[in-house]
């Protein structure tokens, strides 16, 4: 990742959501968890009943542990997330995984524009996320990141990345957009004050984010001159 630097004065900042918004790992990341529970305590479950998206990375954990009655002892976590990250290295190599439709594009766009910075909100663990978007070339696209290690819940992680925008870059929240394809995403992004444009590219239908009020609802983000456009009229 990128560091930040003031000397730049940015107008607007974006705040990216990366699974089911930038793109998909078709399952790598539940099987990387499967994977490591059954290696560290021998005990097979593929965890589909287990809430993977919009949700921070310790909540998932902390749920797996809960179901099996587990809990992490003398450097025990440290083992688990690097036996997790060891799989996710091994299982998300091509030709699994894929960028959503528009992502790079809307990447670009982002960058192009004069006084917007970009960073990542996002519930995977600091080392996930360089995983993710090191498989399609993405890892240095980013100027900062608020990760799921970072905050107890979403809603204090989204605080975190939006009080780390002002300190750095004297933003405001509602120079803050956040983009992100679930409830939890819009729901946060409103808890730190910051917009929040809702994508339909996850789990969640455009009816269902419809339903929640954020800002703006896209399809995907192929819509990038709609996004683009509105983006514009915040950023002054």
């Amino acid at each position: 990742m990128q560091t930040s630097s003031r000397s730049s004065a940015p107008r607007l900042a974006w705040l990216f959501d990366i699974d089911g918004t930038l793109l998909v790992t078709q399952g790598a990341s539940r099987k990387a968890f499967s994977l490591t529970l059954a290696g560290r305590y021998q005990i097979s479950d593929d965890l589909e009943d287990v809430r993977f998206d919009g949700r921070t990375e310790p909540h998932i954990v902390a749920d797996i542990l809960a179901k099996h009655e587990l809990k992490f002892h003398d450097g025990e976590e440290a083992r688990f997330w690097n036996d997790v990250f060891a799989h996710m290295r091994a299982l998300l190599v091509p030709p699994r995984g894929r960028l959503l439709k528009g992502a790079a594009e809307m990447l670009d766009r982002v960058a192009r524009e004069p006084g917007w910075v970009m960073g990542l909100l996002t519930g995977n663990m600091t080392e996930m996320a360089r995983i993710k978007l090191a498989r399609f070339g993405l890892e240095d696209r980013f100027a900062f990141g608020a990760y799921g290690e970072q905050a107890p819940d979403r809603d204090a992680l989204a605080k975190h990345a939006v009080a780390k925008l002002e300190r750095d870059y004297g933003l405001t929240p509602d120079r803050c957009v956040v983009i992100g394809d679930t409830e939890h995403d819009v729901a946060c992004a409103k808890h730190a004050g910051a917009r929040v444009a809702a994508v339909a590219t996850g789990t969640r239908s455009r009816a269902e984010l419809e339903a929640l009020a954020p800002d703006l609802v896209l399809d995907d983000l192929g819509e990038a001159d709609r996004l683009i456009r509105w983006a514009r009229t915040i950023a002054g």
